[in-house]
């Protein structure tokens, strides 16, 4: 418990602005981020009949680098939202997961991506970003 005091003490006030500041760019970058998103995906993403074709025309090295770089991107995504989910921890968590599974290639994600979307209070607060730019509604199943 000694060692939590000196903690506190040592702390200033340089110390305790950069944390906040450092929390309110990440948690800004991570809102623009989920509403670019969510604005730009087509509106039957989250439909069992949506077939995805990545970046087509381009040469397979670029559609691989891409490929990787966005894979990359949604683990750490995954990863951010995991911890803005825990208690205590103010954040928009399972946004930023939903966000982070879209963005990676693996095997059985199109379930996983809908339970979250169809929570209602998530639709809700997906759709009606979606409305403010004049996109039509996720289709759900």
């Amino acid at each position: 418990m000694n060692w939590l005091a000196s903690f506190w003490d040592s702390l200033t006030l340089n110390q305790v602005l950069v944390g906040v500041g450092l929390f309110v760019l990440s948690l800004g970058v991570s809102f623009v981020a989920i509403a670019i998103v969510m604005v730009k995906l087509p509106e039957n993403y989250f439909s069992t009949h949506y077939q995805q074709d990545f970046m087509p025309g381009s040469s397979w090295i670029v559609r691989w680098g891409v490929v990787i770089a966005k894979n990359i991107f949604g683990v750490i995504l995954i990863v951010l939202g995991i911890v803005l989910s825990l208690p205590g921890v103010p954040g928009q968590g399972i946004l930023t997961i939903l966000l982070g599974l879209i963005m990676i290639d693996i095997p059985g994600k199109r379930p996983l991506e809908a339970r979250i979307i169809k929570r209602p209070a998530v639709l809700a607060a997906v759709n009606k970003l979606r409305s403010k730019y004049d996109k039509p509604p996720f289709l759900m199943d």
